[in-house]
């Protein structure tokens, strides 16, 4: 005969099957919904205001594609390629120099970042501008001479403001990320008999490039930006053109408007191309790449028919 002796606890009870479950009860933050409501009242406060405002908005795109206003925008984007290039170039050599140990190219680049990032760049467009109060000529030698008022045109002083300080900020930038990079490299490639320059070139600045390239992309976003202080110099790129086309058409805040309107565009394009750079130079120090924005996309799309089939 067999006889099954059912398990007691201490006290005779049965034990329980599994832990209860907790109710959680959330917070209520009403600190948020006050600023959510507050700020949407802001907002539509805005929106109110400039849709009662007397302004033209077929103006806008009236004019958005105006051979002058692409023309403004060929412009402000060749400046911005070209300044920019001076500044990387400049930048580069700059670093170089801080971070060597003869002291004469040392000081000097850091004169040349002291100063150049100590003074605004309006001011410095504004020098180059007027030196021809100066110099009333402009002698190199058997190579060039002019007289100064027709050497220094709106267009190569604007590329010279904006490049020879766009320089002192790259070179922080470079410096940054060359001294973020191994000591230990630049001694093991030494000890394999390779030249300081061809140990910068082959170990050290491939590194130092995802250091550099985030920041780098900044700089290309605000130097297309910056170059709207150009037409305080007489050189007719967008900002310019589109103030123009305000004064004779009768229209100046409108035109404001669709410069404003151009540069959310290019700064917007540009963010995309810094945010696909950025993930090519992470591929070495990232075990997973961050997904790209139509990834994104993809995968919120499937969660939410993978969320409505569980509901069906």
């Amino acid at each position: 005969m067999t006889i099954d002796i059912e398990k007691k606890g201490p006290e005779g009870a049965t034990p329980p099957s599994g832990p209860e479950a907790i109710k959680a009860i959330p917070v209520r933050h009403y600190g948020r919904y006050i600023a959510a409501v507050v700020a949407i009242a802001l907002l539509a406060a805005i929106v109110y205001a400039f849709a009662q405002g007397k302004i033209n908005w077929d103006a806008i795109p009236e004019y958005f594609f105006d051979d002058r206003i692409l023309e403004g925008v060929g412009q402000t984007l060749l400046l911005t390629v070209l300044s920019m290039a001076i500044g990387i170039v400049g930048g580069i050599l700059l670093a170089v120099m801080r971070l060597s140990k003869n002291p004469v190219t040392s000081s000097i680049a850091w004169f040349y970042i002291w100063f150049f990032r100590g003074t605004p760049v309006l001011v410095q467009l504004f020098v180059w501008f007027n030196l021809g109060l100066v110099f009333e000529y402009i002698n190199l030698g058997p190579f060039y001479k002019d007289e100064w008022s027709d050497f220094m045109t709106p267009f190569l002083t604007a590329l010279l403001g904006l490049g020879l300080n766009e320089a002192a900020y790259m070179a922080e930038i470079c410096r940054a990320g060359l001294l973020a990079v191994d000591e230990g490299q630049t001694e093991a490639s030494h000890a394999l008999g390779m030249s300081h320059s061809k140990t910068l070139r082959r170990i050290v600045i491939p590194q130092a490039m995802r250091v550099i390239v985030p920041p780098t992309g900044n700089e290309v976003i605000n130097m297309l930006k910056t170059t709207s202080l150009v037409a305080a110099v007489q050189y007719y790129e967008l900002l310019r053109n589109a103030q123009d086309i305000g004064q004779t058409s009768g229209a100046p805040v409108e035109m404001l408007f669709l410069a404003a309107t151009w540069y959310l565009l290019m700064t917007s394009i540009l963010s995309v191309g810094q945010y696909y750079l950025e993930r090519y130079y992470a591929r070495g120090s990232s075990r997973t790449l961050p997904p790209t924005p139509w990834q994104k996309v993809k995968k919120n799309l499937l969660s939410f028919s993978s969320r409505q089939g569980v509901k069906a």
